[in-house]
């Protein structure tokens, strides 16, 4: 069964990617045919690029399919910011009726949360928070820094709270990043005998987290674990210490509990993650938005981490 969920995502992922190119990066991609009847919901995507990022849009779709009297606008910013600002602002022209909203990154965020409040659009905020994201409508996601806290603290507990840690850090400046490594950073402080030796940015990728793997096996230096700030960079770097032959010798976590990710901790080869509840986040967002969209109250919805190990990975299989 989970073979065929990821075929089918790949083939979504495809069909998504080719959409949203023949929006020419601006207009969005509609999930249905547009009505003067219908309200608008415009959704602003950072990138459609990674794993996670995939199960959102595949969940926002899922759940706009019961909302058969709004029309959902898709658009993906390709993780920049000055193009994520432009589709935003392409929202705020036609006059969208809401805009759920997940950015980029933390510079811009608040510039975009300002215009669309200008415009007096109400706006939900996914995944990624921000200084100014009080400024938004909602916000809907979980707490970044409580991932790193879980995730290192399982770390610390299977190395005994002594090891040498290299961390792969997601892309620079997103708050995910940021959050994560500082819960990381918090643990490695509580044990005095766990000291971060390498730390390199593997930018969400598997291929990026690899290469940087590699690189560091090379060099020679002890490493006890590999602490990644999400799954796909964690699966990177379990490819390349298993082709050195190291898998025995090295502690590798993850964040997101993804359906690769789940089958290495069933098959013993990676040794924690961190449930983030995709599903969940990018439900409740639609929801908030058709319900701000139709002029009601809404409020921030905080969906909390849950630590995955070899012990519960079974609770956790078909959840993202």
């Amino acid at each position: 069964m989970r073979v065929n969920k990821k075929v089918f995502l790949m083939i979504l992922s495809l069909v998504m990617v080719i959409m949203l190119a023949a929006c020419g990066g601006g207009e969005g991609a509609s999930s249905e045919g547009s009505s003067g009847d219908k309200k608008v919901i415009g959704v602003s995507l950072s990138s459609v690029s990674d794993t996670f990022r995939t199960f959102i849009y595949d969940a926002m779709n899922e759940e706009a399919s019961n909302h058969p009297d709004f029309e959902f606008v898709f658009s993906d910013a390709q993780e920049d910011s000055s193009r994520q600002m432009n589709q935003v602002e392409n929202f705020i022209t036609r006059g969208v009726d809401a805009i759920i909203f997940m950015p980029v990154d933390t510079v811009a965020a608040p510039d975009i949360v300002s215009k669309v409040n200008e415009a007096s659009i109400p706006i939900i905020v996914v995944n990624q928070t921000f200084d100014a994201v009080d400024q938004a409508t909602a916000f809907v996601g979980s707490s970044s820094i409580e991932s790193g806290l879980l995730q290192m603290e399982e770390v610390a507990k299977q190395l005994d709270g002594k090891g040498s840690i290299a961390i792969i850090d997601g892309m620079l400046g997103h708050e995910a990043q940021i959050k994560r490594t500082e819960g990381n950073m918090e643990i490695i402080e509580q044990n005095p005998d766990m000291e971060v030796v390498l730390q390199g940015t593997g930018e969400w990728s598997r291929n990026q987290g690899m290469n940087l793997m590699e690189n560091w096996l090379q060099a020679g230096k002890q490493i006890d674990a590999v602490v990644a700030n999400n799954d796909e960079m964690a699966i990177g770097a379990l490819l390349a210490i298993e082709a050195a032959g190291k898998l025995d010798e090295i502690v590798v976590a993850g964040i997101d509990a993804s359906p690769d990710a789940l089958e290495l901790l069933q098959a013993g080869k990676l040794d924690v993650t961190v449930f983030q509840d995709a599903t969940g986040q990018a439900s409740t967002s639609v929801q908030l938005a058709v319900k701000a969209a139709n002029g009601e109250e809404v409020e921030t919805v905080m969906i909390p981490f849950q630590l995955v190990t070899p012990d519960n990975v079974d609770e956790f299989i078909g959840e993202n």
